[in-house]
């Protein structure tokens, strides 16, 4: 994948100390990465690089929204997500990022790109299972849940409950109650 270029971090011309970078990011930036979960996608990205003489310390946070479909209903609904990440950057021989919290990079280099970061960043923080609010409360209604409602299997207490009564099992209700 070609890098974004907005999201290359040139970090050789900056002085030592904190520096700030923010990112607005919408559908797309994850259409570059061929990700296509999200019905739209408002998110904000801060990103602090904090310069000392021989590493980089990288702290990321996210706060935003993505639209996406429940995983009951399939009905789109916006799902609020937050976030961060650490990441470390020091200098070695050759490129390494096996470390999910340490990145190594050659010593020539002079620029990071931190859009895959970012792009793990909040495809990790929303949930594996996505409901929608209104399931959780009872509030929403849609044809699906109708359907489920109407073929939902129901217990007729009153009808199966005396028929079907075994005695023997009577007799060990009455040894319970008799303790």
């Amino acid at each position: 994948m070609k890098n974004l270029k907005a999201y290359l971090v040139q970090f050789s011309g900056l002085k030592i100390g904190k520096h700030q970078f923010e990112y607005q990011l919408d559908n797309s930036f994850f259409g570059h990465f061929n990700f296509e979960d999200f019905n739209s996608v408002d998110v904000k990205v801060n990103l602090i690089l904090e310069k000392k003489s021989n590493m980089l310390e990288l702290n990321f946070k996210h706060k935003g929204i993505v639209n996406v479909p429940c995983d009951i209903t399939n009905e789109p609904f916006d799902l609020p997500i937050k976030g961060k990440l650490r990441l470390i950057v020091n200098f070695g021989e050759s490129f390494n990022d096996e470390n999910e919290e340490l990145l190594i990079l050659p010593h020539g280099e002079f620029q990071l790109d931190v859009s895959q970061y970012i792009y793990e960043m909040i495809v990790l923080s929303v949930p594996a299972k996505r409901i929608h609010p209104g399931v959780k409360d009872g509030t929403l209604k849609t044809d699906v849940l109708n359907k489920l409602d109407e073929l939902s299997p129901r217990l007729d207490k009153e009808e199966g409950e005396d028929k079907n009564i075994d005695p023997r099992w009577e007799d060990l209700k009455k040894l319970l109650t008799d303790k």
